[in-house]
């Protein structure tokens, strides 16, 4: 297990969104989020308090956790001075990048040295099985969006909760490192074996009660050419009765690529329940989720209205607004 507090490492993320790991832990267990540590240049803050190692051990954090999440999930050399210090000063360090932790022999060693744990919460823990494609008892939604980082994590989450305040039967199922941090388990999609993708969501989302709803964490986009092969294996393992669909309406071009435009909600609606139905043919797109946090009240409210006039779709930012409306459109089904 990883030992709470948490003292949220942001190194020198060059934008919030970077840090995206660190947001979702402080907004969903703020009891964790001590305080942070940030490196000259940082251009992210979670609103805790600056701290350093020092001063963070003293007030009783544990872990050191990486809460950036860079392309590529490497681990810079300015990163690892910190990361060895905080070994020495007596934290341990969890991580979900890429690069894993265990990987670096100097973070080992001071990790062996000074009798600290590392964490590699992206590294697989079960031999996952390859998808079948057979129909499990229960309900499943998946939230699928128009780029990656657009808050689909966050509309699972916050439809599980809105769904529990109805009496609903329903639990966040986490794919990436964010959400396994917050809820202590899940598959780390995007590191699992190609041929085994769709096999974990199988596996992660099994047989259930009839009325029970798996919400499955979506990831990248079926429009991202770097990222959309998870986003299949989610849809084609989790089997999905209904879609999400999620956007964030200022993003001018796709996560890191900036020659490539995102496609329309039309498009991502389309696309994504063709493929839901070869494995689901009952499968329906039940609401949209929009990422307003960019949009002042009045902008956000005439967005979400606008799409729902088009689409004829429930449309709310469910992390500003609540996710109720979702989660009427689910139990209805």
């Amino acid at each position: 297990m990883i030992e709470t507090p948490y003292l949220l490492f942001l190194g020198d993320a060059p934008d919030p969104l970077a840090a995206k790991v660190a947001r979702g832990i402080r907004d969903w267990r703020p009891d964790y989020a001590l305080g942070q540590l940030r490196m000259e240049g940082c251009k992210a803050d979670m609103h805790v308090p600056d701290m350093t190692l020092a001063e963070a051990r003293q007030a009783g954090a544990k872990t050191l956790v990486i809460g950036v999440a860079n392309r590529g999930g490497v681990i810079s050399a300015a990163w690892k001075r910190e990361l060895l210090a905080a070994l020495e000063g007596g934290f341990d360090i969890a991580s979900g990048l890429h690069n894993l932790l265990c990987d670096e022999p100097d973070l080992v060693a001071a990790a062996q040295a000074n009798g600290r744990r590392l964490h590699d919460v992206r590294v697989p823990s079960v031999t996952y099985p390859i998808a079948n494609g057979e129909r499990r008892r229960g309900k499943r939604c998946l939230s699928v969006g128009t780029d990656c980082s657009v808050g689909k994590m966050y509309t699972a989450l916050c439809m599980e909760r809105s769904m529990e305040a109805r009496g609903m039967s329903a639990t966040f199922r986490a794919t990436g490192q964010t959400g396994i941090l917050i809820t202590g388990g899940g598959v780390p999609l995007d590191a699992v074996v190609a041929d085994f993708m769709a096999g974990s969501i199988e596996w992660l989302t099994p047989d259930n009660d009839p009325d029970h709803w798996d919400l499955i964490e979506g990831q990248g986009s079926l429009f991202h050419p770097s990222y959309s092969g998870v986003t299949m294996a989610l849809i084609h393992g989790g089997q999905p009765d209904a879609l999400i669909l999620s956007h964030e309406p200022t993003r001018t071009h796709m996560r890191g690529l900036p020659g490539r435009a995102l496609p329309t909600l039309e498009a991502v609606r389309d696309l994504s329940l063709d493929l839901a139905r070869m494995v689901n043919p009952d499968c329906v797109v039940a609401g949209v989720s929009i990422n307003t946090q960019n949009l002042p009240e009045d902008q956000a409210l005439g967005y979400c209205a606008e799409v729902e006039a088009r689409l004829g779709l429930p449309t709310v930012d469910p992390f500003r607004h609540g996710a109720e409306r979702l989660a009427e459109a689910l139990a209805k089904l």
